[in-house]
């Protein structure tokens, strides 16, 4: 075995063998599948059950906001006074919705008195309940319409994006599901090559201070051992990434049919309540069964292969890139606390491409995510959150072919400060020094 796999091997078991990654492989998939599954079980399980007084001095409003599934409205005829001294005495209702005569011309005078508060949800229903009956009686009033005829005025449109390519052929926009993809493939590549880069650098930097390199320098050379630590630590980085994709999808898969039935009757509900907001029909065909269709329709549109290769290819390209300047700081310096001015110019780009991608979801074709997404030190990132919306093959291509090119620039320019650096001690290196390091002669 050459040398440097020996080295790739010392590395990779070494780590893997450790107690810390044995548990973060087991916990992280919990964690993980936790953030996905409580709060969509805590939304199943927050039913927000009210009994709501409407007081209408209008008289406009009499059986015009209907039921939910939540929120029952009752109908009296009192004064305010009677039904908020019958709320604050613990009465029937949980709230009492008051609506004046003037609510047409002003209709910010409406209020809603509680002992304990809505949902936001809930008010927000209300609010588009009594809008559309305001604008409803203004263009009656207006243009002597009937109700039906105002119904028809509202049609109901939802625009579905589709992707032209070059054969002319179209494909149906992923939307918020490709959005939902794009970033948290994004985010794992952050992640991982903030935490293992991390790892290379402090290595690097225990073994030059402990002295341990000295000896194996002796045997092989500094660009080998160089090399050799970051695939090492780059095939642990894998491993983890693995385990946590397999476990924390099964995880995340078995919640799913565990509570499917109830993800399917809060979504039913919620549909029903828009319908009732915008005053349009429900369809025959069950809902539930309606948005299992459209997520699966969705999932077709997203090119699940071309995805996870990609992922495969950035998350290793993105690694290696800054593992390399990670090595190249941890040979630089005596300890931590002094790789503080050089951590700053190589962790901003991976900064930047998190806030870029922001501003990529929204335009994914845009100049900001082309750029963005070819410039090497933030392609890793934002190119993530481009693909799963379709990116052009020479686009692709160019980044990926940049990607490399950067690579094994900075490679070859870490692997001469390494060479320097690593039996340096008691010096406090700058810029200007790392400057003559790389420009110094065999």
């Amino acid at each position: 075995m050459s040398k440097i796999g020996l080295i790739i091997q010392r590395e990779y078991l070494t780590r893997v063998k450790k107690k810390s990654f044995l548990i973060l492989s087991f916990v992280g998939p919990i964690l993980i599948a936790a953030l996905m599954i409580i709060p969509a079980w805590l939304a199943i399980k927050d039913v927000d059950n009210q009994k709501i007084e409407v007081i209408d001095e209008s008289g406009l409003f009499i059986n015009q906001i209907k039921d939910t599934k939540e929120l029952e409205f009752h109908y009296e005829f009192r004064s305010l006074a009677d039904a908020q001294e019958d709320l604050n005495n613990g009465g029937e209702y949980t709230a009492v919705l008051h609506i004046p005569k003037v609510v047409v011309t002003l209709p910010k005078t409406v209020q809603l008195f509680y002992k304990s508060k809505p949902k936001g949800s809930s008010v927000r229903y209300m609010e588009n309940a009594i809008e559309e009956v305001i604008e409803n009686k203004k263009l009656e009033d207006l243009y002597n319409l009937s109700l039906d005829q105002i119904s028809g005025l509202r049609p109901d449109v939802d625009i579905v994006s589709k992707k032209l390519n070059e054969e002319g052929e179209t494909k149906e926009s992923a939307g918020a599901l490709a959005t939902g993809v794009g970033i948290v493939l994004a985010f794992v590549i952050y992640l991982f090559i903030f935490l293992f880069g991390v790892q290379v650098m402090r290595g690097v930097i225990e073994e030059k201070t402990n002295r341990i390199v000295e000896v194996i320098i002796s045997s092989v050379k500094p660009f080998e051992l160089m090399m050799g630590k970051i695939v090492g630590i780059a095939a642990v980085a894998f491993t983890q990434v693995f385990l946590w994709i397999v476990l924390s999808g099964a995880l995340i898969i078995g919640a799913q049919q565990f509570f499917k039935e109830d993800l399917l009757d809060a979504k039913t509900a919620q549909i029903e309540q828009m319908e009732q907001t915008l005053g349009t029909e429900a369809p025959k065909v069950s809902k539930g069964s309606q948005f299992v269709a459209e997520i699966n329709k969705k999932l077709e549109s997203i090119n699940f292969p071309l995805v996870i290769g990609a992922f495969l290819f950035y998350f290793l390209g993105g690694y290696l890139l800054y593992g390399s300047l990670f090595a190249a700081i941890g040979s630089a310096v005596d300890n931590e606390s002094d790789t503080q001015q050089f951590m700053f110019p190589i962790t901003m780009p991976l900064i930047l491409s998190i806030v870029f991608a922001q501003l990529v979801m929204d335009n994914p074709d845009g100049d900001v995510a082309f750029w963005t997404s070819i410039i090497p030190f933030t392609s890793p990132i934002v190119m993530m959150v481009r693909i799963p919306f379709g990116v052009v093959p020479w686009q692709l291509i160019l980044s990926m072919a940049l990607l490399v090119v950067t690579f094994l620039g900075t490679t070859w320019m870490a692997g001469k400060i390494y060479r320097t650096g690593i039996l340096m001690y008691g010096k406090k290196v700058n810029f200007k020094e790392l400057g003559k390091w790389l420009f110094r002669k065999n």
